[in-house]
């Protein structure tokens, strides 16, 4: 009786640890949604974009709503014009709403107003700022080692051609010495960033790859630099085949 005993408590022992496992690891999971943010070019929406099928959904252009393909309807998001500083809070109105992938989210015309958003450089920063899990993930090819690894590095601003047919912009002079970079992932590996180069080789057709060191303990994950915009959106798009949730385009100064 005695042994039977002793091991039924042992057997509530470790069905309690395996619990308290699962319950830490859903936390570690759900803290890296909580913060997600991302790094890249907005689409300042307009009818036209919607007529010619380039937005698929329609957005009142007075109100602080954005389209985002990753974070749930509803989610209360903060946006920050990287070349000003300048912050607001917006709502996400959909994700499912169609836009081209290269873009992280689509903005109204007020909001591109109250942040003074270039048209020839809509580049912000979106953070996740409600409390609930809404990041949207999905099942990417990672490593277990990484997941709870991530470091973000400050980044500056960037050029892109407006889709709008209608509007001419004049480029800036200083922008044929920039070049940028898509940012795949940082890992807390070196062996980790190899592997990722191994997938970058064998599941894309993309030429320039490398890996940063950051630090002792933080290997980024680049491919680039290009300086010009069809490459440098090209290149994203085939990166999209890698599943990675979060890949966002860094200024090189």
């Amino acid at each position: 009786m005695n042994c039977k005993k002793i091991l039924l408590i042992l057997t509530l022992i470790f069905i309690t640890n395996c619990t308290t496992t699962i319950q830490k690891n859903n936390k570690n999971i759900t803290s890296i949604e909580d913060q997600y943010s991302n790094k890249g070019f907005t689409m300042i929406y307009n009818e036209d974009l919607f007529k010619k099928k380039i937005i698929s959904k329609k957005i009142d252009n007075r109100s602080h709503l954005i389209f985002s393909k990753h974070l749930k309807k509803n989610s209360s998001v903060k946006l920050t014009n990287l070349l000003n500083g300048k912050s607001t809070i917006a709502k996400v109105k959909s994700n499912s709403a169609e836009f081209p992938i290269f873009y992280n989210s689509v903005i109204t015309e007020r909001i591109s107003q109250d942040l003074e958003i270039s048209i020839n450089e809509p580049y912000i920063e979106i953070q996740l700022i409600n409390n609930e899990t809404s990041f949207i993930a999905k099942k990417s090819k990672t490593f277990e080692e990484e997941k709870n690894v991530a470091e973000k590095a400050p980044v500056d601003g960037i050029i892109i051609n407006d889709l709008n047919e209608n509007k001419t912009n004049k480029k800036d002079k200083k922008t044929k010495d920039i070049t940028y970079s898509v940012k795949i992932a940082d890992f807390y590996y070196r062996k980790s960033a190899e592997q990722m180069l191994n997938r970058i080789k064998e599941e894309t057709k993309i030429k320039k790859y490398k890996i940063i060191k950051l630090s002792e303990t933080n290997f980024r994950v680049i491919l680039g630099p290009y300086n010009d915009i069809k490459t440098l959106e090209d290149s994203y798009n085939k990166a999209t085949v890698l599943n990675f949730d979060n890949l966002e385009i860094l200024r090189n100064d």
